[in-house]
């Protein structure tokens, strides 16, 4: 989408402690990405110039793997503070800014273009829709007259103004701690702000049912696959014993290229099976001598960016290792604990048991063991 507004800016807000949703709600998953992912990638569609996104430090590693560009300013103690830190990185070029909240990823690219459209040539614009409900005016939890909901109209972001506007808004008006957006501010001005329709998707993620109903509303569809993995592999005395990423005390490791870890081989595998991408013998093979020893953490954070270079989840794991020694139940917590961390995915999808070989064979003589293991991955596609 080509921007027709000339140089514009971009400053996204996403620096809350999401309270009302007990966790930061801008880098929860929505589709496969963080909810910060998908707002920025609207404002890209959009062909805005710059993008600047005020966030703490800790989130902005996740948005660089994704994009190249952005520029990071410091969440303040308030909102209208965090737009003020956001407006002092907007370039000198910049002759519209948009100012969004973060938690709002499912604007429409083409409203964003429209709004700015508007701010360049009236000065002020603010995505908005038409009330729904009646609106009651209370009093002590009374009643005390109903509003004509024609005239009323609920505001969103982005809210678009020509530099010189926000700019003179927020140093007149910017210690004003009550305001809940910057056209409020705009408006103390005597600018008029013209609304620009806007549509009931664009809604703000506040509470964990506006993240299921996000869900719902993304134009993609889902579909579930299952992989398979399986592994086996020799235990030599004084080798050290890694199983799902995590090392446990035992006499005898497994011998292989890497450090053996087959619970992680079967699960990458597995993984990679259900998207058809092959198998890790491929990305590393064990012909390579300069990948001898590798970790297999390091295996397994590869898969991990496959995952999501095909827009992928992991909804759900399950690894069965086959082994006389050493006894598995009393490590089965710490290895699922350390499998939720290696594929970064809550520690209720992931089972992890184990079975003896019945003292039959090199497993039931405790010369080796064996990993099955099944994946589950939700896989999103644009309709």
């Amino acid at each position: 989408m080509t921007n027709k507004t000339g140089f514009s800016s971009a400053v996204i807000v996403a620096g809350g402690s999401g309270k009302r949703m007990g966790r930061p709600k801008q880098m929860l998953p929505l589709g496969g990405k963080p909810v910060l992912v998908r707002t920025v990638e609207a404002f890209q569609k959009a062909g805005v110039s710059e993008i600047v996104v005020v966030t703490p430090p800790e989130n902005r590693p996740e948005l660089n793997r994704h994009f190249s560009g952005l520029i990071y300013a410091d969440p303040g103690s308030t909102r209208l503070e965090s737009v003020q830190n956001g407006f002092l990185k907007v370039s000198p070029q910049a002759q519209t800014v948009a100012v969004h909240d973060g938690a709002r990823p499912l604007v429409n690219p083409a409203a964003i273009a429209a709004c700015l459209q508007t701010a360049a040539q009236e000065g002020a614009a603010v995505l908005a829709v038409p009330v729904k409900d009646t609106v009651k005016v209370c009093q002590n939890s009374t009643v005390e007259k109903t509003l004509d909901r024609s005239s009323l109209w609920a505001a969103q972001t982005p809210q678009c103004y020509q530099r010189g506007v926000l700019a003179e808004a927020l140093e007149k008006f910017g210690a004003e701690k009550d305001a809940t957006d910057e056209s409020q501010l705009v408006e103390k001005l005597g600018v008029r702000v013209r609304v620009v329709p806007s549509d009931y998707k664009n809604n703000k993620i506040t509470t964990p049912e506006d993240l299921v109903f996000a869900e719902a509303l993304l134009d993609e569809k889902v579909i579930y696959r299952t992989g398979l993995g399986f592994d086996l592999h020799r235990l030599e005395p004084g080798r050290k014993l890694f199983i799902g990423g995590a090392e446990i005390p035992h006499t005898k490791g497994f011998l292989g290229h890497s450090d053996g870890d087959l619970v992680l081989h079967a699960l990458c595998d597995a993984i990679l099976g259900a998207l058809c991408a092959g198998e890790i013998g491929i990305l590393f093979p064990p012909t390579d001598e300069s990948i001898k020893g590798i970790s297999s953490v390091t295996i397994a954070k590869k898969v991990l960016e496959i995952v999501r270079a095909h827009q992928a989840e992991i909804e759900h794991m399950d690894a069965t290792i086959i082994t006389e020694e050493p006894k598995m139940k009393p490590h089965y917590e710490t290895v699922r604990r350390s499998l939720a961390n290696v594929f970064e995915i809550p520690v209720e999808r992931i089972s992890f048991k184990s079975k003896s070989h019945e003292h039959v064979g090199e497993i039931g003589r405790g010369e080796a063991a064996m990993c099955q293991a099944v994946a589950t991955l939700k896989i999103r596609s644009s309709l």
